[in-house]
């Protein structure tokens, strides 16, 4: 049986995203961070299993931004500036407020599947989660999650 795959709750959420925006295939990533390879996995199969991360995760372990465990990445935020520059930081405040929402906590254990199912639950208005993006960015956002979910898990209620 593989390894759970160990994971940032907003790159799921992302990986979800992107699929309701309609991209279903992932290329390898200039910075050699392990999108391609997790979301691929993460598609593939609703069984694996996925373990709550905070920190570096399995799709930051391999970036050559992760440096013994800590992104030094920055944001360009300059049409954004309620964005805090540091993308380490700005990563954190989304994956605490999505554990918030979840009811998440760094270590949970569960399959991809009930990540999924537990997300259109409680997911609701993301409008407080992403409170420092455009509005237009949000609405956008919430629905590629509506539509992504959608299509892993069937037509929501």
């Amino acid at each position: 049986m593989p390894e759970e795959i160990r994971i940032k709750p907003h790159h799921l959420v992302d990986i979800v995203m992107t699929l309701g925006a309609g991209q279903e295939r992932y290329q390898p990533h200039p910075f050699g961070h392990a999108l391609n390879t997790v979301a691929h996995r993460v598609l593939s199969d609703m069984g694996t299993l996925v373990q709550v991360e905070l920190g570096a995760d399995d799709i930051c372990r391999p970036c050559l931004h992760n440096i013994q465990g800590m992104c030094d990445d920055n944001i360009d935020n300059s049409s954004r500036p309620r964005v805090p520059q540091s993308k380490r930081s700005w990563n954190l405040r989304l994956d605490r407020r999505w554990c918030r929402r979840l009811g998440l906590r760094r270590g949970d254990l569960l399959t991809v599947e009930e990540f999924f199912r537990l997300l259109r639950r409680r997911a609701g208005d993301i409008d407080d989660i992403y409170r420092e993006l455009p509005p237009d960015n949000v609405a956008s956002r919430a629905e590629n999650l509506r539509r992504g979910l959608d299509k892993l898990l069937g037509p929501g209620i």
